[in-house]
């Protein structure tokens, strides 16, 4: 039996730059039109693969998630690849949890891209992203990452232009918000009238977002329909909203069903004004100064983590140790 494979890997959180939920669906999701972008504020991963005739995944770190996410995707990724082995991770959690950044499913989008590389297959993408659908909605985002316009359930997703890596916050507050019950609370408010609305403006949105690899200027605001039924509920949420646009940041919003509340700024100067504000109201490692990750910085990052097991700089990343 050979040694074990080890990389370093970093698993980016997202912001949602625009949120519309306009149904519920058969299968019991919503019908969701939204804006996906990768952000720096990253958990660190250390994976080691070792080939052996029988499986047996470990995580370690420094938090205990029960039913781990990334460990389901290590057994899902090995059973898709009829591979056995040990397989060790290492979790530095940094991305606060159920904060709507999504930190549980870029880290097991992060298994799925790295684990094939250390065990010496090559997986297309499209049965990467079918495994990332059923481990969880947002998981095939971050096979990607960058800018992308997501529908359907939020699995169903297309590629915005790159755009200027800008600055800004994150503030995470210590608040407990139920996706489920967020969900619940909006449901009771969605109407046939208001769904043509949404998908009009959301497109409007959509274009602008997408005009910003053109250099032009990006929306000022996005819509969260979140936002109207959590901020009822925690009205911290949306002192904290608006006292970033106060501060200049353009867009100013949650994030997914909350907690996060995130602000866009012009500039790294305007950051540098609102963390200290920002943190004498919150523990400061509750407040994070992010910028934007662009699809090719998102790439290249993965290119680098992987470099000593694959051929060449490519995406996906093809092992070297493939037959």
């Amino acid at each position: 039996m050979s040694g074990p494979r080890r990389a370093r890997l970093l698993a980016f959180a997202k912001i949602n730059l625009d949120l519309r939920v306009l149904y519920r669906r058969e299968d019991n999701y919503h019908e969701l039109r939204t804006i996906f972008q990768t952000i720096s504020l990253a958990d660190r991963i250390d994976i080691s693969f070792t080939p052996a005739r029988k499986t047996a995944i470990r995580v370690s770190g420094n938090v205990d998630i029960p039913d781990n996410l990334m460990m389901r995707a290590a057994e899902s990724c090995l059973d898709a690849m009829r591979v056995t082995g040990g397989v060790e991770f290492m979790l530095d959690k940094r991305i606060p949890m159920g904060a709507g950044l999504a930190g549980g499913s870029s880290d097991a989008a992060a298994v799925l891209i790295a684990l094939p590389v250390l065990a010496g297959k090559t997986p297309e993408l499209p049965a990467l992203i079918r495994l990332a659908g059923e481990l969880g909605s947002d998981v095939p985002f971050f096979l990607q990452g960058g800018a992308a316009v997501a529908v359907g359930r939020g699995t169903e997703l297309y590629p915005l232009p790159d755009g200027p890596p800008r600055a800004g916050v994150v503030i995470a507050p210590d608040v407990h918000v139920s996706t489920a019950d967020a969900y619940r609370r909006l449901s009771a408010e969605l109407t046939s009238e208001s769904q043509q609305n949404k998908i009009v403006s959301f497109q409007s949105q959509a274009w602008q977002w997408g005009a910003r690899g053109a250099g032009e200027s990006v929306p000022a605001s996005g819509e969260n329909d979140f936002e109207s039924v959590v901020f009822r509920q925690h009205p911290g949420l949306k002192s904290i909203k608006r006292r970033l646009e106060k501060l200049g940041a353009r867009p100013a919003m949650m994030s997914g069903s909350g907690s996060a509340v995130f602000g866009l700024f012009q500039g790294p100067e305007q950051v540098h004004r609102a963390l200290p504000l920002f943190r004498k109201a919150f523990r400061e490692e509750r407040v994070f100064p992010i910028t934007l990750v662009s699809r090719a910085k998102y790439r290249s990052e993965w290119c680098k983590r992987l470099r000593s097991h694959t051929r060449e700089d490519q995406w996906l990343p093809q092992s070297r140790y493939a037959g």
